[in-house]
């Protein structure tokens, strides 16, 4: 029934104008009769002439008017599929498995496929999987990276959906049908990534340089030669920096600024901050090598904030023990270099300091809660031995946080323990302290600076004022914000620390010759025995304690092996694997010992003396973690091995925690660690 069609709109409107027209035409013909009727008859001829004309022009005129607008459309369908193909943008259709099944001319033309290629999307960028297209479920769109011959683009894939295509369709119901084919879109990003990078690349980045220990390797040299060591360094360091395009300008003696543009830290890095390495060859007879430390600071939002983020990192590396650098951004923290030991510090200028320091912050509060780390060794609970009782001599409240005692520490609690010398309250657990905390009190956390491995690192938000006290090297994990800070990775423990601090607090402090026993065993066990990392101040702190009451003798009986433990730690050292020459890997089984992680770490210090091994690691199961015990002696830093499985440590010392995992996954996991830097050339 083509009479049935109907116009709407504007062509409807466009025929009644004729319409509208004639009937104008029929009120100038009646008026014409009042004039003469005869005109009025040749206009009433001429009306009816026009009524006629226009009706069969809008009898006749839709039948033509459609049959265009039908070839139009025709037409313009056509159009559409021609304007697709030519499209600059690179389109193509995917089928629900990611299969081409059609494509532009751009798309084909950047690619270099031919038109009908008819394969997996994934046979032309592999990292467009299935599994990345948008499928059955309700996300209907999404993208990714991809690249293809050195072009980079986003790839923008969405869903259709052939059922809401069908709506409206006379020839075919897909009503119950759930097909969708893929849109997929290329966007060339290569020249804006360009762009963006070197805009990147020329941001600026902020560095600070110390001397390590500048002091010490001129008092090494000749007087009339020292002039000459400081310009050798001076010019070895301004020629690195100039040679990166980039500028130092010296601050202090031992001090320098460094600007440079980003796109030089990545030369540092491919480099390895071998800096590093060349100030050490500076030598005109000094004894001494002389170290640098290197903090830099990129990625901030401001030049103030990358000078922050250098700040922040000039301090990680000397508090890490120095001659290494360290990159801070707004993400991470990087280390580099840390292969030499800290030199030890002659003077007790920041001991004294600092003992002033925390003698001021006990005084100015009414509770002193003390703590070390989770699992408490003798180092740690000797250390809050000591600061117990700088505690008490200023007239302070108390007490020392403590949870679980191991079978070693046990001798040392047990002095303590029932002692009417004491308080009852003296040692607490976790709870007891979160419930007597109040809002003036101050929390020391000692041989420690992670805050998620403190005894209760829940303490630390209760507190407003914390100080920390450790000899551990710093980590990127760190204890923030905190009101006094004294972290020296040159000493031997935390109770060497101590026991400096204790001579400067008070004049003449009386230490009970419990305290001292226990002060004199965390240095005596953390040096095994004054055997490792031991300096001249050290020997001086076990003097003053020894002044003070320590017995070596009482402390040797105190710390004397069972049996079991002894066969264990024999059992650890004759089953230890030799791994690339110079490494000893073993475990140590504590199924019949109250303390495996103790017998693990002895028996790594004993593997040590196996001629040729520089480095020593054993693995304990215990308590359903497996505890990594490291030694060297001094051609490996075992601090980056441990910190790489996330531990940390000493360079000679160190250690780490790792749960949800096997001992031959751990045993693995090390191997891997140790065939990964050697690689890298981190280690020989």
């Amino acid at each position: 029934m083509k009479n049935n069609v109907k116009l709407k709109g504007k062509q409807k409107l466009l025929f009644r104008y004729s319409l509208y027209l004639g009937f104008l035409l029929i009120g100038v013909d009646v008026a014409s009769y009042f004039l003469d009727y005869r005109v009025g008859l040749i206009l009433s001829f001429y009306a009816l002439v026009y009524f006629t004309i226009v009706l069969i022009m809008m009898r006749n005129s839709k039948t033509l008017i459609m049959n265009e607008l039908i070839s139009f459309a025709t037409e313009y369908g056509q159009i559409q599929r021609t304007l697709l193909r030519q499209l600059e943008l690179p389109y193509a259709l995917l089928d629900e498995n990611g299969r081409v099944i059609w494509s532009n001319e751009e798309f084909e033309n950047t690619v270099h496929k031919e038109q009908g290629f008819n394969k997996s999307i994934t046979s032309i960028f592999p990292s467009v999987t299935r599994e990345r297209l948008p499928g059955e479920t309700d996300v209907t769109e999404t993208e990714c990276e991809v690249e293809f011959e050195g072009h980079n683009f986003v790839a923008k894939m969405k869903k259709i959906s052939l059922k809401d295509m069908s709506r409206g369709s006379e020839l075919i119901d897909l009503s119950e049908y759930e097909g969708y084919l893929v849109a997929f879109y290329l966007f060339d990003e290569t020249a804006l990534k360009i762009a963006l990078q070197e805009v990147d690349d020329q941001s600026v980045a902020v560095g600070l340089l110390y001397l390590d220990n500048y002091e010490e390797a001129l008092e090494s040299v000749e007087e009339v030669r020292r002039s000459l060591l400081i310009a050798l360094i001076d010019r070895k360091i301004n020629k690195y920096i100039a040679g990166l395009d980039g500028i130092c300008k010296k601050l202090e003696k031992d001090k320098y600024l460094i600007i440079l543009r980003k796109k030089a830290i990545s030369q540092l890095k491919e480099a390895k901050f071998d800096l590093l390495e060349d100030v050490k060859t500076v030598n005109i007879g000094n004894e001494m090598a002389v170290t640098i430390s290197i903090g830099i600071g990129i990625g901030g939002l401001t030049y103030a904030q990358n000078y922050e983020f250098a700040r922040n990192a000039i301090d990680l590396a000397l508090g890490r023990g120095g001659d290494q650098a360290v990159i801070k951004t707004m993400e991470n923290i990087t280390y580099y270099g840390g292969k030499s030991q800290q030199v030890e510090k002659s003077t007790r200028v920041k001991a004294r300091v600092k003992a002033h320091a925390l003698k001021e912050i006990i005084t100015a509060k009414d509770q002193v809660f003390i703590m070390g780390h989770r699992l408490g060794d003798v180092d740690s609970f000797g250390a809050s031995i000591g600061i117990y009782r700088i505690a008490k001599t200023l007239d302070r409240e108390a007490h020392i946080v403590l949870n679980d005692v191991s079978t070693s520490l046990q001798p040392l609690v047990d002095l303590f323990m029932d002692n009417p010398d004491y308080e009852p309250n003296m040692i607490l657990n976790s709870q007891q302290a979160l419930d007597m905390v109040g809002s003036n009190a101050v929390l020391i956390i000692v041989d420690v600076n992670k805050p998620s491995i403190t005894e209760c690192p829940e303490l630390l938000h209760f507190c407003k004022s914390v100080v920390v006290l450790d000899h551990h090297r710093q980590g990127s994990e760190v204890i923030e914000n905190a009101t006094l800070s004294y972290i020296e990775a040159y000493a031997s423990s935390a109770c060497e620390m101590v026991a400096e601090i204790l001579q400067y607090t008070l004049d003449n402090i009386h230490i009970c010759s419990e305290e001292a026993d226990c002060l004199y065993s965390g240095i005596m066990i953390d040096t095994n025995n004054f055997m490792t990392k031991t300096g001249v101040r050290t020997f001086e702190a076990a003097a003053f304690l020894r002044r003070n009451g320590a017995d070596v003798t009482r402390v040797r009986k105190l710390f004397r092996e069972g049996a079991a433990e002894y066969k264990a730690k024999a059992d650890a050292v004759s089953q230890a694997e030799i791994y690339r020459t110079y490494y000893a890997i073993s475990t140590c089984t504590g199924e019949d010992i109250n303390s495996p992680t103790v017998v693990g770490a002895q028996a790594a210090n004993e593997l040590l003396n196996i001629k040729g091994i520089k480095a020593s690691f054993v693995l304990t199961d215990y308590a359903g973690k497996i505890f990594i015990s490291a030694r060297s002696i001094d051609d490996v830093n075992v601090q980056v091995i441990m910190e790489k499985l996330g531990g940390g440590g000493h360079m000679n010392v160190a250690g780490c925690q790792m749960e949800g995992t096997s001992l031959i996954e751990a045993i693995g996991a090390v191997k891997r660690t140790i065939d990964t830097m050697i690689e890298d050339g981190e280690l020989d």
